[in-house]
C-alpha cells in the first residue's frame, strides 16, 4: 500500500480508478476499507464486469505499510486503470474463455451434459491456482490509499 499526498497524484486524470471509502478495521498487516457507492463507476469501461459498481458498500483489504491511518478516516482507494482491466481479465474474461474452450472441445468427444459439467468443473482448478498465486497477484495489483481531508 502506498499513501499519496494530494499534491503527488492527479486523480482527475483517466489513468486511475478511484473509489471513496472509510477505514473500518486496522490490523498490523492490513487496513480494511469500506467502499462507498461511486459515481466514477459510470464513466468506467469495465463497470459491467466489475463488482464494485453494483452495490452500495463493499470492503477491501489493503496491505498496511503506513501507520498513519486511523479508524473512520475518509480515504480514496486508487488503482491504475490498466491494472484494473487486468484484474477484470483474470477474474472474469479468462475463466469465460477457458469454460467456452473446454465446452467446445469436450462436446466433440462427450455427450452434451458431460461437456457442460467438465466446462464448469475446469473452474475449480483455475480458481485454486489463482488462490495459490494470490501473493504474486497482490504484488502485481498494488492498491494505493489516499487519505482525504
Amino acid at each position: 500500500m502506498e499513501e499519496f499526498n494530494a499534491n503527488s497524484l492527479d486523480l482527475r486524470g483517466k489513468n486511475f480508478v478511484k473509489h471513496e471509502g472509510v477505514v473500518s478495521n486496522i490490523t498490523d498487516r492490513t487496513v480494511t476499507v469500506s467502499l462507498n457507492g461511486n459515481l466514477n463507476c459510470e464513466a468506467c469501461n469495465a463497470k459491467a464486469a466489475c463488482g464494485v459498481s453494483e452495490s452500495n458498500s463493499k470492503e477491501i483489504d489493503v496491505y498496511n505499510i503506513t501507520k498513519s491511518l486511523k479508524l473512520d478516516d475518509n480515504v480514496h482507494v486508487v488503482l491504475k486503470k490498466d491494472l484494473a482491466l487486468k484484474a477484470v481479465f483474470w477474474a472474469y474474461v479468462f475463466p469465460f474463455i477457458l469454460m467456452l474452450t473446454v465446452l467446445l472441445v469436450t462436446s466433440a468427444i462427450f455427450r452434451e451434459w458431460i461437456a457442460g459439467l467438465l466446462s464448469i468443473a475446469v473452474l475449480i482448478p483455475y480458481y485454486f491456482i489463482l488462490y495459490v498465486l494470490r501473493n504474486s497477484f497482490k504484488k502485481t495489483f498494488k492498491i494505493s490509499v489516499l487519505k482525504t481531508i
